[in-house]
């Protein structure tokens, strides 16, 4: 017995200390800025921004409200189709969800997610928030198309289930994504 718990032994300090290799990653150019657009609200002002980072496979997007910039509680964000914010009473210049793929909306829907589907962000007590969201179902280049895309934030939480947007109510903001 008291062999056989040395051998284990023996075998996991050594599992333990080797390191594996890093994986391989997409050529990403070193150094590359984040594509960063100002996050408007319904009035038309300016209340945080929004940055879009290429990744590997997918696009890290940081976002960051001032306080006051949007009621406190949890608000569903979704990728949408053109890069157009000019509509500020609605929005509804940005089109759809980015959808790439023959597929559903909602993180939890058995036939989804869209390619423009994000999960929720919660917004502080004092209207704040900041928050990095990463999404390998799309990639920085496919938002920066020839028709742009934007980052749309809504009234109410995504149930990421309910077709065909969730119930995520009215859009209140909307940031558009670099090119």
């Amino acid at each position: 017995m008291r062999v056989l718990l040395g051998v284990f032994a023996v075998a996991f300090a050594a599992c333990a200390t080797s390191e594996p290799d890093p994986p391989e990653t997409a050529n990403i150019p070193t150094g590359a800025a984040p594509a960063e657009g100002a996050m408007m609200n319904s009035a038309g002002a300016e209340i945080g921004r929004a940055q879009f980072t290429l990744a590997p496979q997918g696009v890290l997007i940081r976002i960051l409200i001032e306080p006051g910039g949007l009621s406190p509680g949890w608000h569903g964000a979704h990728l949408h189709s053109v890069g157009d914010c000019s509509d500020t009473a609605a929005f509804e210049h940005s089109g759809e969800h980015v959808k790439k793929t023959n597929t559903s909306h909602g993180l939890l829907y058995v036939h989804g997610p869209e390619n423009g589907d994000l999960p929720n962000i919660s917004v502080a007590g004092d209207g704040s928030a900041s928050v990095e969201l990463y999404s390998s179902l799309i990639t920085l280049p496919d938002l920066q198309d020839p028709d742009g895309s934007a980052l749309i934030i809504h009234a109410n939480p995504d149930d990421h289930i309910t077709q065909p947007l969730g119930n995520t109510g009215d859009r209140i903001a909307c940031a558009v994504v670099p090119r």
